[in-house]
C-alpha cells in the first residue's frame, strides 16, 4: 500500500506478486494485485485479480468495491459492476466508498436523483469525504460526461458509437456550411448576371453535391441500431442531425424562390425568402447560442459550488468551481441582456431597475456558495472570468442606473443624455463580455485545456489523500480467537429475520480460511435469514480459558456445494467474563 501511494504501481505489483507467491488463498493480495494494474492501464487483467479475491473471500466488501471499481473502467460491463457494487453496499452500508463507486456508476448513465442520494449516504458516513462531494456537486448541476451519447450499459464497443456519433457530426456540420456558402454564392450570382433561372439550376447541383459527405460518413457508421438510442441519449447531437435536413429545404424553398432583383425592385415574398436565408445561413451560430444558453441555466450551481467549496483543495474541485462561476456569469449576461431588452423594446422607465439583482445575485452566490476568501484563489486562477465578472457588474450597474435616472425624470425632473450613455455603456460591457468569452473558448480549444462550457466539467477520481477502501487489510484472527471457535461446543449464530433477532446455537465452527472465514453447519433458517440481510454474528466462548468470549461479525453467504454458511469477518470483538471479584454485591 505504500507503494502505491507513492505512485510507485510496477514496484507495488512485483510486491504483490511475490506475497501471492508465498500465499495465493490470500484475497487481500490480489486486491492490492489489481489496483496495481489498474493504475498501470491494464483493466482486463486488473478485473481478472479482483475475480480471484471474490472467489476466496465472496463475503468480503472490499473485494466486491476492488470489482466493481475494476469493472467499471472495461466497456460493455457496466451492468456486472453495478451488481458488485449494489453487493458491496448491501455487506458494508456503513462504508462511505461503496456508496461513491454506486453513484460515481449512476452518474455516467446520467441517473442523477439515484447518484445524490448515494453521495449522500456516503457523507453522512464521512462528512469530508472529496470525491463524494465533487461529484455531488456535479449532480446538481445535471452534469453529463462528454461521450454522453454511449449508455455505460450496452454491449456496443464505445470506440463504435464514438464513431458514429463523429460520423454523424461531422455530416451534419459539412452540409449545413455548405448550404450556407452556396445559398449567398447563389443570390449573388443572380443580382450581379440577371440570370435568375441559371443561378437556380447551379443551386439545385450544389444540392446534389450534399449527397458526397452523406455517402461517405453513412459508410463509418457500423452499428445503426444504436444511432435512434444514442440520439435520444444526446440532445444537442438530435438537434445538429435534425437541424440538417431542416437546411436542406429551406435551401430549396430559397433557391426555387430566389427574388429576381429588377430596377422595379424584388418581388413580393423578399421578406419569406429572407426567413429561408436566414435559417440557411445563421442556423450553426444561432444553435450554438441557444445550447450555451441552455445549458447555462440548467442545474443548480450555486449548491454545486458550495459541496465544490469543501473539496476545494482538490485540483477537480478548483477546476469545477471555476467552470461553474463561468455559468453563472452567462446567466448573468443572459439576464442583464434580457432587462435591456425589454427596457428598450417595451419602454417601460422601471425595467432597468431590475438589472440590479444581477449584482446582488452575484453576492448571494458568494454567500450560499461558501466561496469566501477563495474567490480571490479561483479569479487569480482564470482572469478571463475576474474580467467577465467586472464587464458584467459594470453593464447592470449602468441599465440600472439609466433605469433610475429615467424614474427621476418621469417624476419631472429635467431630461439628460445619462439614459442614453448607460444603455451605450450596457451594451458596450455585454459585447465585451461575450467576446471575453469567445476568446477564452478560442483558447482553451487551441490549448485544449478546459474551457468556460459544462462539457469541460470533471468527475473527482481517486480518493484525496485518503486511503482506497479496496485495498483495506482485511479483519485477521488472533490464535486465542481461532482456539476458540474450532474448541467450543456452544458456538452461537445471531442473525435477523422477519420476526427480528434471533440466535441460534450451531455447535461449532467446521473449519476456518487463511484469511479467517468460518465455515458454519447452519440450519435452513438461517441461510434463508442470510439471504435477505447477510450481516450476522458468532459469539463463542473458550472452553479451556473460560472466562474468555469472542464475538466476529461479519458477511454469511451459503455454499451450496459444501453446504455450509461461510462467514467473512468485518469486526472482531474479545472480552472476559467477570470474575467473583468483579460480581456486583447483592
Amino acid at each position: 500500500m505504500r507503494l502505491l501511494d507513492a505512485g510507485m504501481p510496477e514496484a507495488a505489483l512485483e510486491a504483490a506478486r511475490e506475497a501471492l507467491g508465498r500465499d495465493s488463498r490470500l484475497e487481500w493480495g490480489y486486491r492490492l494485485e489489481s489496483l496495481a494494474l489498474e493504475r498501470l492501464g491494464r483493466d482486463d487483467e486488473a478485473v481478472v485479480a479482483a475475480e480471484h479475491a471474490v472467489r476466496l473471500a465472496p463475503g468480503s466488501w472490499a473485494a466486491r468495491l476492488r470489482l466493481g471499481s475494476a469493472l467499471r473502467r472495461v466497456p460493455g460491463r457496466w451492468r456486472e459492476a453495478w451488481t458488485q457494487a449494489g453487493k458491496a453496499v448491501r455487506f458494508a452500508p456503513e462504508e462511505p466508498d461503496v456508496h461513491v463507486l454506486a453513484g460515481d456508476l449512476a452518474l455516467v448513465r446520467g441517473e442523477h436523483e439515484r447518484a445524490a442520494r448515494a453521495y449522500r449516504a456516503a457523507l453522512r458516513g464521512a462528512h469530508d469525504h472529496p470525491v463524494a462531494r465533487v461529484n455531488l456537486g456535479l449532480t446538481l448541476l445535471c452534469w453529463e460526461r462528454p461521450r454522453g451519447h454511449h449508455d455505460p450499459a450496452w454491449a456496443a464497443d464505445p470506440r463504435e458509437t464514438g464513431r458514429a456519433r463523429r460520423a454523424l457530426d461531422v455530416w451534419s456540420r459539412q452540409v449545413r456550411v455548405l448550404l450556407a456558402l452556396a445559398l449567398p454564392l447563389v443570390a449573388v450570382a443572380a443580382f450581379w448576371t440577371g440570370m435568375r433561372a441559371q443561378a437556380q439550376i447551379g443551386g439545385l447541383v450544389v444540392l446534389a453535391l450534399a449527397a458526397v459527405p452523406t455517402v461517405r460518413q453513412a459508410r463509418r457508421v457500423r452499428i445503426w441500431s444504436y444511432v435512434p438510442q444514442m440520439l435520444g441519449r444526446d440532445l444537442w447531437l438530435t438537434v445538429a442531425v435534425a437541424l440538417t435536413p431542416l437546411a436542406a429545404l429551406a435551401y430549396a424553398a430559397a433557391v426555387l424562390m430566389l427574388p429576381s432583383w429588377s430596377a422595379a425592385g424584388p418581388v413580393s415574398w423578399e421578406p419569406l425568402w429572407a426567413g429561408l436565408a436566414g435559417l440557411v445561413v445563421c442556423n450553426g451560430p444561432a444553435a450554438a447560442l441557444v445550447r450555451v444558453l441552455a445549458e447555462a441555466w440548467r442545474g443548480r450551481p450555486v449548491r454545486a459550488l458550495a459541496e465544490f467549496a469543501v473539496a476545494l483543495p482538490e485540483r477537480t474541485a478548483r477546476r469545477d468551481t471555476g467552470i461553474a462561476m463561468w455559468i453563472v456569469a452567462v446567466r448573468g449576461w443572459s439576464a442583464a441582456g434580457l432587462v435591456g431588452c425589454l427596457s428598450l423594446v417595451a419602454g417601460e422607465t422601471g425595467v432597468a431597475v431590475a438589472a440590479l439583482a444581477v449584482p446582488l445575485a452575484l453576492l448571494r452566490v458568494r454567500r450560499s456558495g461558501r466561496l469566501g476568501a477563495n474567490v480571490r484563489r479561483v479569479l487569480a486562477a482564470d482572469r478571463s472570468l475576474a474580467a467577465a465578472l467586472l464587464l458584467l457588474v459594470l453593464a447592470s450597474a449602468s441599465l440600472a442606473g439609466a433605469g433610475v435616472v429615467r424614474l427621476v425624470e418621469a417624476a419631472g425632473a429635467p431630461r439628460t443624455e445619462v439614459p442614453a450613455w448607460g444603455g451605450r455603456v450596457a451594451l458596450a460591457a455585454l459585447t465585451l463580455m461575450a467576446a471575453v468569452f469567445a476568446a477564452r473558448a478560442a483558447r482553451a480549444w487551441w490549448r485544449g485545456s478546459p474551457g468556460p462550457w459544462r462539457s469541460s466539467l470533471a468527475m473527482a477520481d481517486g480518493w484525496g489523500g485518503r486511503l482506497p477502501a479496496d485495498v483495506r487489510a482485511p479483519v485477521g484472527l488472533s490464535e486465542a480467537v481461532r482456539r476458540a471457535l474450532v474448541s467450543s461446543r456452544g458456538v452461537v449464530l445471531a442473525y435477523a429475520d422477519d420476526a427480528g433477532p434471533r440466535a441460534l446455537a450451531v455447535g461449532a465452527v467446521s473449519s476456518i480460511g487463511p484469511a479467517g472465514e468460518l465455515r458454519l453447519i447452519a440450519p435452513d433458517d438461517a441461510w434463508q435469514a442470510a439471504e435477505r440481510d447477510p450481516r450476522v454474528a458468532v459469539f463463542v466462548a473458550d472452553p479451556i480459558e473460560r472466562r474468555f468470549w469472542a464475538e466476529v461479525r461479519g458477511i454469511a453467504l451459503g455454499d451450496p456445494e459444501a453446504e455450509v454458511l461461510r462467514v467473512t469477518p468485518k469486526d472482531v470483538l474479545i472480552g472476559e467474563y467477570p470474575g467473583r471479584h468483579q460480581s456486583r454485591r447483592r
